[in-house]
């Protein structure tokens, strides 16, 4: 079985291209935090590469952009190809079956909606208001009214 899944940010933009038969691809890398922290408490990152094909290629290079956090299921593909300086080099990627969007920073760091770009910020409260106020009237329960 080869099958990965992973949440990250995209680390540049996506590279959309279309093959001589008219099929999209887009290639594009995520950094995946690491889930322990070294001696001096910071956590490291492993940059990933990435390839889509067809809709999901043009969805991602339409909507994504450095920094966008999606969430890829996938497999791992490798590769090795001739470099121009005679030398073989390899090449190790998640090829995408599904990449689902979850959201991008903004330049002041807040989280921004792919679906239509608002700004999601938690709501805040007055603390000092009741916030049962308007609620009703009170009522009085005794503990035979309840079931347990």
């Amino acid at each position: 079985m080869n099958k990965v899944i992973l949440i990250g940010r995209l680390t540049r933009d996506p590279e959309m291209r279309t093959t001589a038969s008219g099929t999209s691809v887009t290639r594009f890398s995520i950094a995946v935090q690491r889930p322990f922290q070294d001696q001096n408490g910071e956590r490291g990152a492993d940059f990933i590469n990435c390839v889509a094909w067809r809709r999901q290629a043009e969805n991602i290079g339409k909507y994504c952009t450095k920094g966008t956090q999606v969430a890829i299921e996938g497999r791992i593909q490798t590769g090795s190809y001739d470099a121009q300086d005679g030398t073989k080099r390899y090449t190790t990627d998640i090829v995408c079956d599904n990449v689902t969007f979850l959201g991008s920073k903004n330049n002041n760091g807040s989280v921004v909606s792919p679906v239509d770009n608002t700004v999601d910020e938690m709501p805040t409260a007055d603390i000092t208001e009741d916030p049962f106020k308007d609620f009703g009237e009170e009522v009085a329960l005794s503990d035979d009214d309840l079931p347990f």
